[in-house]
């Protein structure tokens, strides 16, 4: 999630990458008595996929051509493709609410007398990109604009609904959530609907979160927009943080290398903008010579290695900015910094992911105030703050428990907690911001991980990561992921190796500029703290763990365990545990118990004989564990990070808090989304052992993206481009 937004600005001339399909049943059949078609289904989304088989009357599968007969799309945007082994693809953008394409196959053994079987797939558009902005705090009264972009060229409307649900479902009294404006589209012959709609607040607040949802033919964006609501005066919005800022501009802006797109050539030999990347200018560093410098990433000022030295870096990035580079008249874009130094990233010998860029004479407040990181001004808008200056904030057993806190190109202002130090992990790079030419696979260590699905997306890489309590830095995030369903991990460089390894390169001590009095940082949190309930375990497997139950409860009966039953794991979400109630914390419980996991619960014995004892362990935010918890831990960690991690489906190894027993230390073990792992053993050196299922790391898609999708920009009037 590194480079920042992708941004696509290609007509469905591009080709698309097409993914495996796994199995697949096929009910809709259509075709002669020589062979038929059969079709995973008979509808699918703009840039979706169907699985299609030629089937003999045996059954067996028929060698043939397969190629598009024709459909109702405007000509200008295609009807998709179909490859060779039988897989459609949609068009990336329509020109009506829903078209037909007409898919055909003919037998490949006899070309002069082949037998035809066609079959008719109903194309629907889909959002381009999530609602925008994806998140924003709001007082009683106060008004904000939502844009949701959807993949129809001079077509199209968002419908917008109101929920107090990511999830939608039954809706509130009228005005109860607060109300919205009568919607507007605007639509071109050569560009994609843009729909925007006004929310106001309600004035007495009902609830602390407010979604507001976008539909295109009844299905719904993949991440509605989270609104909290507050009585404290806070008004926060991502869009100050990727707006033009003119005069000295503040820091966690969006930016990035002036030539950070990708080009496609056509027939003509014509080179056209295909997409591009930015990200965020993190802060404003300084070497002894008190020479200023803007902090990023290398993927975000140096593009992962591809640029060069003295690249001009803009202000807002290329994705803000129409994709347009101040090569071309009419750029909206200026210039602010050159590349001046980066941490290659392509060296065993390097572990962060850092550039920074010289900044232009009065082009960066010299305070090195970042947007959102002072107090609510007179219009309720948080204010632009420095952070502290100077080498920021190592962390250990006594502040591990902190609040985090960031303000980014793409979600602006939001706070979390450390969920994971000592964190190995593996990050892949690419030389295009399509993420098509893979560049390297970067294997990091000791790194910090920060939990939640919304602290960060794509397009906040480079924003410098704090301490809520004070403003001292802790890191630098660059890359995160999430499972689509409310769990994610951002992960950040320790600052103390970010300035070290740029000092390095600079050979010159590198410090923040800042303040040198600390202050707090409004908490933004618009994840839940702490899982709110038990994730589900298959009926089958709750049994069992009954069984195990019922057979140790004479066990493990002493003076500190008040009773067992059978419950869920929270350190491997899905699978069954043994709950032990104990009134006192410390209490020696087996960390499994006939092959499945226990699961600590402190509690009272009057409220386990009641019947009222609680079925998820009291967790808090953060890891509370001692320093010689954490060192025990981190040691182990060393010793089996490279051996997990050899495993294909395992991207991650890091120092934990169980969530199963609060009072231990524990394994978290990131497991890629889509695979599965040669084993996920419950306990590892004598550890406990967390799994998060998650999609890899993107270094340039956003977190919410499941393939490659269509242009966020506009597609009016483009230029051939050479670079």
């Amino acid at each position: 999630m590194g480079r920042a937004v992708l941004t696509r600005v290609v007509l469905a001339l591009l080709a698309v990458v097409v993914a495996g399909c796994g199995s697949i049943d096929f009910p809709a059949q259509a075709g002669t008595g020589r062979f038929a078609l059969s079709a995973s289904a008979l509808s699918v989304g703009t840039n979706g996929e169907i699985a299609l088989r030629a089937l003999l009357p045996s059954g067996e599968a028929a060698p043939v051509v397969w190629s598009i007969a024709g459909g109702t799309n405007a000509p200008s945007l295609g009807q998709g493709h179909v490859d060779a082994t039988g897989i459609y693809t949609a068009p990336g953008s329509l020109s009506l609410d829903a078209v037909e394409v007409r898919i055909e196959a003919k037998l490949a053994s006899d070309p002069t007398n082949t037998s035809t079987s066609s079959l008719t797939i109903a194309v629907h558009p889909g959002f381009v990109q999530p609602l925008l902005p994806q998140n924003m705090a709001l007082t009683p009264g106060t008004t904000a604009e939502v844009t949701g972009q959807i993949a129809e060229v001079d077509a199209g409307v968002v419908k917008w609904s109101l929920s107090s649900s990511p999830t939608g479902g039954a809706s509130a009294p009228a005005g109860v959530l607060g109300t919205l404006s009568n919607a507007s589209c605007q639509r071109g012959s050569d560009r994609y609907t843009t729909c925007t709609v006004a929310y106001t607040a309600p004035s007495v607040i009902p609830a602390r979160d407010v979604y507001v949802i976008g539909t295109v033919n009844g299905n719904a964006v993949s991440a509605p927009l989270h609104v909290l609501l507050n009585g404290q005066g806070i008004v926060s919005d991502p869009v100050t943080n990727q707006a033009i800022q003119s005069g000295v501009a503040a820091l966690g802006t969006s930016g990035g290398n002036d030539g950070d797109y990708d080009t496609y050539e056509d027939k003509k030999g014509n080179s056209w903008v295909a997409d591009c990347c930015g990200g965020t200018l993190g802060a404003l560093v300084e070497d002894e010579q008190k020479n200023p410098y803007i902090l990023s990433n290398n993927h975000v000022l140096a593009e992962s290695d591809q640029a060069h030295v003295g690249d001009t870096i803009d202000q807002p990035g290329l994705i803000d900015g129409a994709c347009t580079p101040l090569t071309r008249p009419g750029s909206p874009l200026h210039p602010i910094a050159t590349l001046k130094y980066f941490v290659p990233l392509a060296s065993s010998q390097t572990n962060v992911d850092a550039a920074v860029a010289a900044a232009a004479p009065g082009a960066v407040n010299p305070s090195g105030s970042i947007l959102q990181l002072g107090s609510p001004g007179h219009d309720q808008a948080l204010s632009a703050a420095p952070p502290v200056a100077g080498s920021g904030e190592a962390l250990n057993a006594t502040n591990l428990g902190m609040e985090v806190v960031k303000s980014g190109r793409t979600t602006g202002l939001t706070c979390s907690s450390v969920d994971a130090v000592a964190l190995s992990v593996k990050v892949d790079y690419y030389k295009d911001c399509a993420e098509t030419q893979p560049y390297y696979v970067k294997t990091y260590t000791n790194q910090i991980g920060i939990g939640g699905s919304h602290f960060t997306d794509s397009g906040d890489s480079g924003s410098l990561v704090l301490d809520a309590s004070n403003a001292k830095a802790i890191g630098l995030y660059f890359a995160g992921g999430t499972d689509g369903d409310g769990n994610g991990l951002s992960v950040a460089n320790p600052i103390g190796d970010v300035l070290d390894e740029l000092g390095t390169q600079a050979n010159s001590r590198m410090s923040i500029v800042g303040t040198t009095t600390p202050h707090s940082v409004a908490c933004l949190r618009y994840d839940p703290a702490v899982p709110a309930e038990a994730p589900h375990v298959a009926p089958a497997a709750m049994a069992k763990a009954q069984s195990t139950v019922e057979a140790a409860s004479q066990s493990l009966r002493g003076a500190d365990i008040l009773g067992t039953a059978a419950g869920h794991s929270f350190d491997s979400p899905g699978e069954p545990a043994v709950i032990v109630y104990t009134d006192h914390p410390g209490v020696a419980v087996p960390q499994t118990i006939d092959g499945l996991r226990t699961q600590v619960i402190v509690t009272d014995e009057t409220t386990v004989a009641r019947g009222f004892a609680p079925t998820m362990p009291s967790l808090q935010p953060g890891i509370h564990l001692s320093a010689a918890a954490l060192a025990t831990a981190t040691a182990i960690e060393r010793t089996v990070a490279a051996r997990l991690m050899s495993d294909p489906a395992i991207f991650g190894v890091g120092v934990t808090e169980s969530r199963d027993n609060p009072a231990e230390a524990a394994l978290l073990v990131l497991v890629d989304i889509n695979r599965s792992p040669q084993s996920m053993p419950a306990t590892l050196g004598g550890l406990r052992v967390r799994y998060m299922r998650l999609h890899r790391f993107h270094t340039t898609l956003s977190k919410y993206e499941q393939g490659v999708h269509p242009s966020a920009c506009s597609l009016e009037g483009f230029e051939p481009i050479k670079r």
